[in-house]
């Protein structure tokens, strides 16, 4: 038998806290061979990044600690190589790309002195023959007018931009090992299939093998040559992909495998009133220059977009990155200036000053698609939640406002207990449970749901999407969407808009639109999900 490439044998990882060791990781034994991918997939907390990241060493000792186990690079050992041994190999012959962009690429650098730092220190080379290499590697990763894009820092890309340059950065130095942690967790389904089409070319290109970590099952239909299934630190199956996806043998990897996305919207009564509507709505950020910042043009970000939305209804907006889903949320919420009508059970929104939108600001309320960057941290949970009463509803007495949290609490699922908690003391989908409780507690009408399920883990997007439907039932809440996960918006919106680059491209009752897309670039997007 021929030797892996990266052989995990029989490793633990554990933790030391406060004289306390806790075991994250129990006896995790991988093989990855040249030129395979292994996929790697499980839960959040189930250990996959720590253990990815264990590979090249990159946790502080201590407080982590190896009590069993091995790693072997090429049969040599990771685990007990010195320093430089492993400077030798990290970024050099194991790149590694992070599920967040943002937080590894230096927001104070070019994209050019960043990609050049990693071929002058890994390969030694000249500004000159690094600046050709660079341009060709962002061509291969599909970022356009490379040449141009050189000079510009990383918050002026878009997320799917970011995470093509993060990919480039890994594959300068021609590694023969990839680890690919969550790199398209993020991403539109048409930004992924083209990371996903190019990571494929690449691996056969150089020969390459591939440990991607993922909880996007159908990702790994398309990718992976063997999938490793992981729970609670330990992995529960490893098989071929075929094999898996056909005849899983654990029930947790069953589990996996039912928690997709299915079934229908909630049932809207006949009867239900009109609660929105919004006419030729068109959104344009200026564009300033000069000494005087003087208005010179206008960015058109979104054109004369129109709909109708009832009590209980719920309108998905689709479209990839940049297409303005976001920014029309936002413009309906009137937090940013916009053209057009909004009205809103039957008040014309637009030319309202702040103070005269405050009393609406109760009805319609928001939840972000990243709860970690929309919870403050430094405020446990009860003061979270209880903000909104605090604003719209001052005559409340604290202990009343406490009441109303805690069943706001009960409503979304959460142990009214853990109130006095902070949000770092949560998981993921539990902070999005608190998100929606922030937002339920002051009984709106209308809740606008920002990619609330796109950075969850499969099975508790489920649980997400069912307590979204259970309390649009109970409540009569009309919800604005906004995914790009084609899946959701199937089983959870009554109608559907797609976005194009501002534009409506397709518009109209959701199954329709599913069964019978009208527009090229609709079934573009289907095939792609």
């Amino acid at each position: 038998m021929t030797q892996p490439l990266l052989d995990i044998d029989n490793l633990s990882i554990a933790f030391r806290q406060q004289g306390e060791t806790t075991t994250v990781v129990s006896e995790l034994s991988l093989r990855i061979a040249v030129g395979e991918t292994l996929a790697l997939v499980g839960e959040s907390g189930s250990g996959k990044s720590v253990s990815a990241l264990s590979i090249l060493r990159l946790l502080p000792s201590p407080p982590v600690s190896y009590p069993t186990g091995d790693i072997r690079f090429h049969g040599q050992s990771l685990l007990h190589a010195d320093e430089p041994t492993l400077r030798g190999v990290r970024g050099n012959r194991i790149a590694m790309i992070f599920q967040e962009p943002m937080v590894s690429l230096n927001p104070l650098h070019t994209l050019e002195k960043q990609l050049y730092e990693v071929l002058s220190l890994h390969r030694g080379m000249r500004k000159e023959a690094a600046r050709g290499e660079i341009l060709d590697c962002l061509d291969r990763v599909g970022i356009r007018n490379a040449p141009r894009r050189l000079a510009d820092y990383p918050h002026q890309l878009s997320g799917g931009e970011r995470q093509r340059v993060m990919i480039a950065m890994a594959l300068l130095t021609r590694p023969e090992l990839l680890i690919a942690d969550e790199p398209t967790t993020a991403l539109d389904v048409s930004v992924q299939a083209q990371i996903l089409a190019l990571l494929r070319e690449l691996k056969q290109e150089l020969n390459m093998g591939l440990l991607f970590i993922t909880h996007n099952l159908s990702i790994v239909r398309q990718l992976a040559d063997r999938v490793a299934v992981m729970q609670n630190g330990r992995c529960v199956e490893q098989n071929g992909c075929r094999a898996l996806f056909s005849a899983a043998e654990h029930p947790y990897t069953r589990r996996l495998l039912d928690s997709e996305p299915s079934g229908d919207p909630v049932p809207l009564a006949p009867d239900a009133p009109e609660l929105l509507r919004a006419e030729n709505l068109s959104i344009a950020f200026p564009i300033r220059k000069g000494l005087l910042r003087r208005v010179v043009d206008h960015n058109r970000v979104v054109n004369a977009l129109s709909f109708q939305l009832r009590a209980g209804e719920t309108l998905g907006l689709v479209g990839e990155s940049g297409s303005g889903k976001s920014t029309t949320g936002l413009a309906l919420l009137r937090l940013i200036h916009s053209e057009g009508a909004i009205v809103f059970d039957g008040e014309t929104l637009q030319g309202r000053s702040r103070r005269q939108m405050l009393p609406l600001r109760r009805r319609m309320q928001v939840v972000f698609q990243d709860p970690n960057s929309s919870l403050n941290p430094r405020l446990n949970v009860l003061q979270i939640i209880e903000e909104g009463l605090r604003v719209h509803q001052p005559t409340l007495t604290p202990a009343e406002r406490e009441q109303a949290v805690i069943q706001a609490m009960q409503e979304v699922g959460l142990d009214p207990q853990s109130r006095h908690r902070y949000p770092a003391a949560f998981s993921g989908g539990q902070r999005q449970r608190i998100a929606i409780a922030r937002a339920l507690v002051v009984k709106p009408q209308l809740i606008v749901l920002d990619e609330p399920t796109s950075s969850l883990d499969k099975t508790v997007q489920a649980q997400i999407l069912a307590l979204l439907k259970a309390l649009q039932q109970k409540h009569q809440l009309a919800y604005i969407f906004i995914s790009h996960d084609l899946r959701v918006v199937r089983a959870l919106c009554h109608q559907v808009m797609v976005l194009r680059q501002g534009e409506v491209v397709e518009q109209g009752e959701c199954e329709r639109v599913f069964t019978a897309p009208q527009q090229e670039y609709t079934r573009q997007l289907l095939a792609l999900s």
